[in-house]
């Protein structure tokens, strides 16, 4: 049974994408994140869930290091991705964001053609050597975000011309043409109608086969629908994690229990 036990830690081990350790964060003098600790795996679509203002889109931006471009903001602590502190000095914050993609709240496509937004990354980070390169990692973004049938013909048009939902699917193309291995999500869906919802969600789905996906939703049920694993924030404090099913339907804390319940949030 020891020999059991001791491979099942040794597979999750291996499954750790991303290990946090008292991970805490400051904006000036407020104390927005408390103490977080928390391993994600990899090939999981993980949901942060909480009410508004709990800490869960900081502690997303912890992980791609977007917290350094806001001037009050201090982090301390430790975040490891495949092995390596992504805030040691050694770090460069831009190959980071290449290898952590992110998708926001809002569809943000650049003002440029449909091909130029998801051409963008890979360019500036050498990853074709040719025109022909490119295009296949185009087609190849296009494609994982379910876009590729509805633009093959419209290439060079500009992404801000797109529906929504587009707009969205097109960001999150836009995202993977970098070849990222973790994909952060702060509430995509929430600018959108339920038919693009649904579009993206099963998009997320998909992804994972690729991606460790970490996704801020405001939606218990979006978090029940896509995660495997849910974590859930409160008041800055990361209060419970674990299997989603789990935390839905078992939840150890209180705070959560109430949460999921409706009595807090």
């Amino acid at each position: 049974m020891n020999v059991m036990a001791n491979l099942e830690r040794k597979l999750a081990q291996d499954d750790i994408k991303i290990s946090a350790r008292e991970v805490q964060v400051f904006y000036g003098e407020k104390h927005a994140i408390k103490d977080v600790n928390v391993d994600i795996l990899d090939k999981t679509v993980t949901a942060f869930i909480g009410p508004s203002g709990c800490g869960k889109s900081t502690f997303l931006r912890c992980i791609n290091r977007m917290n350094d471009t806001i001037d009050a903001a201090r982090v301390e602590g430790k975040i490891v991705l495949d092995g390596e502190d992504i805030y040691d000095k050694r770090v460069d914050p831009v190959q980071l964001r290449a290898k952590v993609g992110m998708v926001f709240q809002k569809p943000n496509p650049f003002p440029k053609s449909i091909y130029d937004n998801v051409s963008y990354g890979p360019r500036i980070h050498g990853l074709a050597r040719s025109r022909s390169e490119l295009d296949e990692i185009v087609e190849k973004s296009l494609r994982g975000a379910a876009l590729w049938n509805e633009v093959k013909d419209r290439l060079h048009e500009a992404g801000t011309g797109l529906s929504g939902g587009q707009q969205q699917r097109l960001c999150i193309a836009r995202a993977v043409a970098t070849q990222p291995e973790v994909l952060l999500m702060d509430e995509p869906c929430s600018a959108l109608d339920p038919i693009a919802t649904s579009q993206v969600e099963e998009l997320i789905d998909q992804l994972r086969q690729d991606f460790s996906v970490v996704i801020v939703t405001h939606s218990m049920q979006q978090a029940a629908r896509v995660s495997q694993k849910t974590a859930f924030f409160h008041l800055g404090n990361l209060v419970e994690y674990g299997a989603t099913d789990d935390i839905f339907t078992n939840p150890q804390d209180p705070r959560t229990e109430s949460y999921i319940s409706g009595r807090i949030g």
